[in-house]
């Protein structure tokens, strides 16, 4: 139980302090959250839009004579001191301050993710990374480096990935065999969707545009399973996945190698399905006699596969109950730690031209797709972390894949610098 350890710590006034960055409706989220927890707190918030993060804490409930706006970090940490909060344009602050315990990156920017978590890691601060774009990416250094540094980095339990990991820990820590694992997908697949088709429905959801718009292309699912895939050593059996349309109900009928009469080629895949969102699963299987006939006593079905399902993940909301794990008990919910078995690649959305820049995750030039890793690798495809300010160096027709050699990549960037560390260790 977590709940005695925080009012432990509330008692000897030992407050887990949060430096958040990205202030989106996941960073605002989840500041709001903490206002009604046991000893914890955002204590910083950093965006890049001035203001926003003094929005977020007022939102929240902070009182705004305990809000202190500077990007200063001498100021803010005698305002921490204090036991003020600090709201800044400045993402240093949240990440180095002396005051703070874990640093909280939900900016969904590969580029700020990479930057943001390697400065915390340095700072000897614990990282729940909430930014999968960026984990997707580099995540398997990171979590290296942040083990050397005798820190946690993690994903949360809130988002997909981590909470299918919760589930496959369970599984496997019970002996079970898991063939598949995925989550649910909640917007009709368009590989076409940009800001511009999908900026009604943002505007009626309180969303930014190109958020929802990598959510209906897909990308936003292909770089989720991605980091799952990573974190449990499973691949996607076809480039892109199956995705099949599917209920809580069959899932342990379809998500099964095709000689059982599913739709995956082998055991051991990530996948999506139409109809179970907001929901993870795992598909799982034992050839044992009694534990076959308790599962079917036990209502889940007479085999030879099961089905694990949760209805529902909380994103930001439930992501301060990992942090505080993360704090406490230097728990990992999920992260790489084995060399990574898939690899999100960059596809073009629409025909490109030389010399024209590759927009952001959600926006007009292209969009992800999971693959094997090692055909990545070997096809020298390139990793849709890396594509956001990419060159075109060809043209590039609709739905080609992009490779290394189409592009010119800023090689002074973090993600691109810390991709090629990775890269390099991992050869």
């Amino acid at each position: 139980m977590l709940l005695p350890f925080l009012k432990d710590r509330e008692a000897a006034g030992e407050t887990i302090r949060v430096g958040v960055i990205g202030c989106g409706q996941m960073g605002e989220g989840l500041t709001a959250q903490m206002e009604l927890m046991h000893a914890m707190e955002a204590s910083v918030v950093a965006d890049i839009v001035p203001g926003l993060a003094a929005k977020a804490l007022l939102a929240a409930g902070v009182d705004k004579s305990s809000i202190v706006e500077t990007d200063d970090p001498d100021v803010a940490a005698a305002a921490l001191d204090a036991d003020k909060r600090v709201a800044t344009t400045n993402a240093s602050i949240a990440t180095t301050t002396a005051a703070i315990d874990i640093a909280c990156e939900v900016t969904g920017i590969t580029e700020v993710g990479a930057r943001v978590v390697l400065e915390a890691i340095e700072a000897g601060k614990h990282v729940m990374q909430m930014n999968v774009e960026t984990d997707a990416t580099v995540g398997y250094l990171l979590r290296k480096l942040a083990k050397d540094a005798g820190v946690v980095y993690t994903l949360t339990g809130g988002d997909e990935p981590g909470a299918t990991v919760l589930l496959h820990d369970f599984a496997t820590s019970l002996g079970f065999d898991v063939v598949a694992a995925g989550k649910g997908k909640n917007n009709p697949l368009d590989r076409a969707a940009n800001p511009d088709t999908c900026a009604a429905r943002a505007k009626r959801q309180q969303m930014n545009p190109k958020m929802l718009a990598s959510f209906v292309d897909g990308t936003k699912t292909m770089a989720e399973m991605t980091t799952l895939a990573n974190a449990i050593g499973f691949v996607p059996d076809v480039r892109g996945m199956r995705g099949p349309e599917v209920t809580p109900q069959n899932m342990a009928e379809v998500y099964i190698p095709t000689e059982f009469g599913g739709i995956e080629s082998r055991p051991g895949v990530v996948d999506f399905g139409i109809g179970i969102a907001p929901g993870v699963f795992v598909v799982f299987t034992t050839d044992h006699p009694k534990l076959a006939r308790d599962l079917d006593y036990l209502l889940l079905g007479p085999g030879p596969f099961w089905s694990l399902y949760r209805p529902y993940h909380l994103t930001s909301l439930e992501t301060p109950f990992w942090m505080a794990r993360a704090v406490i008990f230097g728990e990992t919910t999920a992260a790489t730690d084995n060399p990574p078995t898939a690899e999100t690649i960059t596809i073009a959305k629409k025909d490109l031209r030389t010399g024209e820049v590759i927009d952001d995750f959600g926006g007009f030039s292209a969009y992800g797709l999971i693959e094997k890793a090692d055909i990545a690798s070997a096809e020298n495809l390139l990793p849709m972390g890396l594509a956001p300010g990419a060159v075109l160096k060809r043209d590039i027709p609709l739905g080609q894949p992009l490779t290394y050699d189409d592009v010119e990549l800023d090689e002074e960037s973090t993600i691109v610098k810390l991709r090629r560390r990775q890269d390099a260790e991992l050869a």
